[in-house]
This record gives C-alpha cells, sequence and structure tokens, in this order.
C-alpha cells in the first residue's frame, strides 16, 4: 500500500496523503497538539484510517531502526 505520494503539481511537492491534498504533516501536528485520530478523520475526510495507520507504522519501523544503528 502506498499512503503517501509527492508531485510538484500538489502542494508543491510536499507529502501529502495519496490521493488528497492533504499533507502528512497535518496528522503529526494534529497528534502533538492532544487531538485524536477520530478528530483529525472529520476534518479530513478524504484521508482514510487505513493511510494513518500505515503512516503511524512505518514512523514506528523507522524509529526502531534508528535505535538499532
Amino acid at each position: 500500500m502506498t499512503a503517501i505520494e509527492s508531485n510538484p503539481n500538489i502542494l508543491n511537492g510536499l507529502l501529502v496523503f495519496k490521493g488528497t491534498r492533504v499533507p502528512v504533516r497535518n496528522l503529526f501536528d494534529y497528534l502533538l497538539a492532544g487531538e485524536s485520530i477520530k478528530d483529525f478523520l472529520e476534518d479530513f475526510p478524504t484521508v482514510s484510517f487505513e493511510q494513518i495507520r500505515y503512516i503511524l507504522q512505518s514512523a514506528e519501523v523507522s524509529i526502531q531502526k534508528e535505535k538499532v544503528a
């Protein structure tokens, strides 16, 4: 599954959730502000829960790799 994409024609190439114009950064901003994933999904209905799960699992794998290195 590809949950994100970068296209120079969409928000100048920012990483966005695939098929949307919603920057991935928005998810992390919501979480850092103490908002829930439910709140994020309500505010950005074009993003699916599966996309969010994929992003968070990918972040976890990346963190684990950093921890090992």
